[in-house]
């Protein structure tokens, strides 16, 4: 999906399952289409500059925004505690 054609909805939704620890960003490219990269490149715009490098610091690495790299034991993509998320597309299939 092209960056060009998201609503301000779905930009929101997209920076909310980045900032999440347990979203993998393969995740997000299955809900919006957008590669890693192009999740980055979003950031990089909507973010300031601060936050953005606070957010790819903390992203940077970690094993669980990434399937490939996430423990067997890590068996959800949100936490517990997360409130029941709105505007989830895979959930209202």
């Amino acid at each position: 999906m092209n960056t060009a054609t998201l609503t301000i909805k779905d930009i929101d939704r997209i920076i909310e399952m980045a900032w999440e620890d347990r979203t993998t960003f393969e995740a997000i490219e299955l809900q919006f289409g957008l590669k890693e990269k192009d999740v980055i490149v979003l950031m990089r715009k909507e973010m300031k500059a601060g936050s953005f490098k606070m957010w790819r610091k903390r992203t940077n690495g970690r094993s669980t925004k990434h399937a490939a790299l996430r423990s067997d034991t890590v068996t959800r993509f949100k936490c517990k505690l997360q409130k029941t998320i709105t505007h989830n597309k895979i959930s209202k299939r």
